[in-house]
């Protein structure tokens, strides 16, 4: 099977190849360590207004299987054999043929493995490539050596900038603006470098941040101009203000105007999984972040946690973080500290969680009888779902595997609306166990 899935991968990469060669079109690259799916969905909602024909890649689909399937523009055929035959067939359409193509593709790039993203640069060369934040703590390091390895991967995109192309970079990250002279360095390029973030310095400036239950609102300012209001509703957390501010940093280096610019960060709707504000069952309300974790996005969901008063109960179910190797134990254990910070009673799933989590949350000051491990998602939703009360704030995170969404998806207030407000919601999850 494995060996099948290979030659499917090989064969839809060498069309993408050809595609790409053949169509031209302007490519947004995007990588980084946190929040690469939200700020390729912002850019997407902006370089739409300065293309005839924008596409992005779907959901979170940024590896070695989803990047082609994004450039021929097929979904994914998960078990089906012949949807993976239509799909190669698809782009033998686009090859052979004439048809009407993307004149822009916004895409998210991960690596899960040494060489992703190596591999990938040696045959596409992005017009811009937008880094986000590179956490210094570890993330996906399990089959990494270090996390500098996991850094020195993502670096291979920023390489592979065209001559005459744009580093869009994260200007609160020393690492992430580094890459320029890096690049410069190792390939003799000089790609045009826009920066974003709250840093003074930051070509795109973010300021003024308010976050709440209604969402967020914040300023952007361009090359020191006036400022520009946005907000974005329904999402909680400053880690929203950099895909945005990243979203305009790309406007400007496709030359958009602001009013342009502006239209499309206020269409922009955030990706489901991430830092959504729900309604939930006995008059409580859902922080649902469970598409995926690591320990920075982690930290960065309870400071957001932490920036809401609230006279009521905080609660953090939070799934185990995967993919982090030797790391695990000390990462799980510092998340445990900060949660006794800022709530009062933690719900885990998963052993890492059980153990680690659990034994900083005590050494943080929060008292055991607060604390419930269980095994699985469906036990700890079981257990909340009977608990909540009127205006309980619910955090709910985890890895992916650990399928926490299972959980918000108990505590909703209208359930009939989990495939609109929840992520993993389509059939072939639903039946996974």
């Amino acid at each position: 099977m494995q060996a099948i899935k290979k030659i499917v991968i090989s064969i839809l990469i060498w069309e993408s190849r050809i595609i790409v060669a053949k169509y031209k079109p302007f490519v947004v690259a995007v990588t980084g360590s946190v929040g690469k799916t939200s700020a390729k969905d912002a850019i997407y909602s902006v370089v739409k207004y300065s293309s005839k024909y924008a596409r992005k890649s779907e959901k979170s689909m940024n590896s070695e299987i989803g990047l082609p399937l994004t450039i021929i523009g097929v979904p994914n055929a998960w078990r089906d054999a012949g949807g993976w035959l239509r799909n190669i067939c698809q782009g033998l359409e686009l090859i052979i043929g004439r048809s009407e193509y993307p004149d822009c593709l916004v895409l998210e790039i991960g690596a899960d493995h040494p060489g992703d993203i190596r591999k990938i640069a040696k045959w596409l060369h992005p017009d811009i490539v937008v880094m986000t934040r590179v956490s210094d703590t570890p993330v996906h390091v399990e089959f990494f050596a270090s996390p500098q390895e996991v850094f020195k991967e993502k670096a291979y995109l920023a390489k592979a900038v065209k001559n005459d192309g744009t580093l869009v970079l994260l200007a609160d990250d020393e690492k992430v603006m580094g890459l320029a002279q890096g690049a410069k360095e190792s390939s003799g390029k000089c790609a045009k470098v826009i920066s974003y973030g709250t840093n003074s310095t930051a070509n795109v400036r973010g300021s003024e941040f308010v976050s709440s239950l209604e969402g967020i609102s914040f300023n952007i300012s361009i090359d020191g101009g006036s400022a520009l209001p946005v907000t974005a509703k329904g999402v909680l957390g400053s880690t929203y203000m950099y895909p945005l501010l990243a979203a305009a940093s790309t406007g400007k280096a496709r030359g958009m105007s602001v009013a342009d610019i502006a239209k499309g960060l206020a269409e922009y709707e955030a990706p489901l999984g991430r830092m959504n504000i729900i309604a939930g069952v006995n008059g409580s309300m859902i922080i649902d972040d469970t598409y995926n974790s690591s320990p920075e996005a982690a930290m960065s969901a309870l400071d957001a946690l932490a920036q809401i008063g609230s006279s009521s109960r905080k609660i953090v179910a939070f799934g185990d973080m995967l993919e982090l190797g030797k790391y695990a134990a000390d990462e799980h254990r510092r998340v445990g500290i900060r949660v006794a910070e800022v709530a009062g009673i933690l719900v885990t799933v998963g052993q890492r969680s059980r153990m680690s989590m659990v034994e900083g949350a005590i050494s943080g000051g929060m008292k055991s009888e607060n604390i419930h491990s269980f095994d699985s998602s469906g036990e700890a939703a079981d257990f909340l779902r009977s608990n909540v009360i009127s205006g309980d704030l619910i955090l709910v995170k985890g890895s992916q595997s650990t399928r926490m969404e299972r959980v918000s998806a108990a505590l909703l207030r209208e359930p009939q609306k989990a495939a609109t407000l929840l992520v993993r919601q389509e059939k072939e999850w639903l039946e996974k166990k």
